[in-house]
């Protein structure tokens, strides 16, 4: 497996199936980096100084260590319920989120649901929303109304990587981009 191979199952073990190597999250999604670094190994060799490489190097900021490296989580994209301590913040007024063509008819009706997620992923740019977008199809970005939409009592986080956290997004929040 290469390095980028075991990020990405590193990503599926602390967001979504962390028994896939038999390991617990606690209540704050936090693993015990030992038995992670065990479980890894039954699949594939893998030690502290890759671990530490990945966190390192994940240009998308996926996971932090506690300060002793004793433990580790994913920063957002949970599928499971942890509470990842994320603060209530105030967002920009506007904000970003890139989806692929395909879904653009359920969004426009429903707007932005967490589907298979605890929480609905914003960005703060354009670029970052074409981005994600891209990997569902054809990209398309539509304009959130975050200073309104807090203005009327829905909550906004920032998780520790800087991507921006809601429950959902009414549709008369959204304007289609591109």
């Amino acid at each position: 497996m290469t390095l980028n191979e075991t990020s990405k199952f590193i990503a599926l073990i602390l967001r979504h199936k962390p028994e896939v190597i038999g390991i617990r999250l606690d209540e704050h999604g936090w693993a015990n980096v030992d038995e992670l670094i065990a479980g890894i190994n039954r699949k594939t060799p893998f030690n502290m100084e890759m671990l530490e490489k990945i966190v390192r190097e994940d240009e998308k900021t996926r996971y932090s260590f506690n300060e002793d490296k004793t433990l580790i989580r994913a920063n957002q994209g949970h599928s499971i319920p942890v509470d990842v301590e994320l603060e209530e913040r105030t967002p920009p007024e506007i904000l970003y989120h890139g989806t692929g063509e395909k879904y653009m008819s359920s969004i426009d009706a429903q707007g932005l649901l967490p589907k298979s997620r605890l929480y609905v992923h914003l960005s703060k740019d354009t670029e970052t929303a074409v981005k994600v977008g891209s990997r569902h199809g054809k990209a398309v970005v539509y304009e959130v109304s975050a200073g309104k939409m807090a203005r009327d009592g829905l909550k906004f986080y920032l998780s520790a990587n800087g991507v921006w956290l809601a429950k959902s997004v009414p549709p008369k929040y959204l304007k289609k981009l591109k």
